[in-house]
């Protein structure tokens, strides 16, 4: 003990070093990952390079790799770094570290971002690619396309997906839940404590660590109550049910339960069936307005021809591998029909034929259309191999708002290239014939149908059925729309893996359909014969109605 110098008679200072060793037990660290678990997250923008999709095209944020404890700061430098654009995510990760995961959740949810499972092509440059420059000049750094096919979201994964405002995994990509890895780790401190003596008793002015080490650990694999009550608040903060958490109880830490995607919907894990091209497909942004992920990069107008012949000329670079990317049907598209069956002239039925996989941009798509025929009541001819749960309902319920029959066929155009600018959407009929044979209606596609006053499905077409998830929109639309239980029963016995092709006296029966009739009665070359006359037709005018009328005074 030093004496210190004395400031009154009772009071006397004194200074001391006391050294202490211990064992001290450290944070619990919540892990859900193995130890060989690759290379830590890291996240680009990516813009898409599909064909015909310039010069507006969609973006995204690619999200690959391991979570860990710094991944939440890297995201937060990529949003400062977009100024508020909200790219959806697409994240392909084994998992991590679980304080991350739920950071990078509550980062996502808060920032209003949509997250989808999936794997990253990339064009040109890579992420880990170091002075590249085949992307110079191109107004982006990456370009790329996603595919759902083996991407996986594992683990800690599924906290950081559960963030997403829109979250979609598809039938392609796997996401897969376990316990939770509690490491807990020993570890030996040596303090510095500095105390002064007042009356005889000690007071501490500061303890200081002045080396730390470790003492060894040990893990748990059963999730504690704590852990428990934290994940199970997260959860229903992000709206998500309590089955994820379930679970992920019950399936041991060395072992991955992958959910199956209508069990992910029924728990709302995922907002929809679809998959990441909801947020990515080039032809999104053909959609009016566009999504918020889609930039228009303006083309080089300044080129010279001489420089475009040049640029022509460069001998093209080696292709690279790529995998194969599983990509669905074309989004629905509408397009008015009148009839070329030469017996219907001059007096013709129209149509609009609606084609293609239902997408959440349908319903304002139809919508449009209705708008630019100016209240017309023309039919619907429908073949859809299903699509967004959530797209059906709403376009079905402006079917019925605007009291438009349905049939399921498909429209075969005379003269008319689908793929090219003369077949574009709009209130100008193009020639065709329906054909009641290869008409489909799978999956979400029934949805839609309900929506029709008539409703009608021949013996040639065909109409599937299974389970969509999200049961009670789906029964309570079903009962708006005056269908029998019978049509939800019969969608609910079918894994959504699967389907249920419907007989035309099942859908008789109930009532998604209005009669035994095809297309045919809609769209047939004579319906325009009978008084009264349908709606649909329209006598076209002459060819020289203007120089047959009278002159005007």
């Amino acid at each position: 003990m030093v004496s210190g110098r004395r400031f009154n008679s009772r009071t006397w200072w004194s200074l001391g070093l006391v050294c202490l060793a211990l064992l001290a037990m450290g944070n619990a660290s919540l892990a859900a990952a193995t130890a060989d678990s690759g290379p830590t997250m890291r996240f680009v923008v990516v813009r898409s390079n599909a064909a015909g999709c310039e010069p507006n095209c969609p973006e995204w944020i690619s999200a690959e790799g391991t979570i860990e404890a710094g991944t939440p700061a890297l995201l937060k430098r990529m949003l400062k770094r977009l100024g508020g654009r909200k790219l959806p995510i697409v994240v392909d990760s084994p998992g991590g570290n679980v304080d991350a995961a739920l950071t990078l959740g509550r980062l996502i949810r808060k920032s209003g971002l949509d997250i989808a499972v999936g794997k990253t092509w990339f064009d040109g440059c890579m992420p880990d690619d170091k002075d590249c420059t085949a992307n110079k000049g191109r107004d982006a750094d990456y370009f790329g396309e996603p595919y759902a096919s083996g991407a996986i979201c594992n683990s800690a994964c599924p906290l950081m997906f559960a963030g997403g405002v829109r979250r979609v995994v598809g039938e392609w990509a796997y996401l897969g839940v376990h316990q939770i890895t509690t490491t807990y780790i020993k570890t030996k401190l040596l303090y510095r404590t500095t105390y002064k003596v007042v009356n005889g008793k000690k007071k501490v002015i500061n303890t200081k660590v002045v080396s730390r080490k470790n003492a060894g650990s040990y893990k748990t694999y059963e999730m504690s109550k704590a852990v428990e009550k934290r994940l199970a608040a997260y959860f229903r903060e992000m709206g998500v049910g309590e089955g994820v958490l379930a679970t992920m109880k019950n399936t041991p830490a060395s072992d991955i339960h992958q959910l199956v995607l209508e069990n992910m919907l029924r728990m709302n894990l995922v907002t929809s069936m679809d998959s990441v091209d909801l947020f990515t497909a080039a032809t999104i942004c053909k959609a009016w307005p566009a999504p918020a992920n889609c930039r228009e990069i303006p083309a080089n107008k300044d080129a010279t021809p001489a420089a475009t012949l040049a640029a022509r000329a460069e001998p093209a670079p080696a292709a690279t591998a790529r995998p194969e990317i599983v990509k669905r049907d074309e989004d629905m598209r509408f397009v008015v029909v009148r009839g070329s069956n030469p017996l219907c002239n001059p007096d013709c039925p129209e149509w609009i034929s609606a084609e293609g996989t239902i997408t959440a941009y349908t319903p304002e798509r139809l919508r449009d259309m209705l708008d630019s025929i100016g209240g017309r009541r023309l039919p619907l001819v429908v073949s859809s191999p299903g699509g967004d749960v959530l797209g059906a309902l709403a376009a079905g319920r402006l079917i019925r708002e605007h009291k438009l029959d349905v049939a399921i066929a498909r429209t075969d155009f005379v003269g008319c290239d689908l793929a090219a600018l003369d077949c574009a959407a709009d209130s100008e009929a193009r020639a065709g014939l329906t054909v009641d044979a290869d008409g489909v209606c799978d999956s979400a596609c029934a949805i839609l149908l309900a929506g029709g006053v008539r409703r009608l499905v021949g013996p040639r077409a065909r109409l599937s059925v299974h389970s969509l998830g999200m049961e009670k929109e789906v029964k309570t639309y079903l009962e708006d729309m005056a269908i029998g239980s019978g049509l939800f029963a019969a969608m609910q016995s079918v894994l959504y893996s699967s389907h249920r092709q419907l007989e035309p006296d099942m859908m008789l029966k109930v009532g998604l359909t209005t009669g035994p009739q095809s297309v045919d009665a809609l769209t047939g070359a004579t319906i325009c014969g009978v008084i009264p006359k349908p709606d649909n037709c329209r006598v076209a005018p002459s060819p020289n109605a203007q120089a047959e009328a009278p002159a005007k005074l």
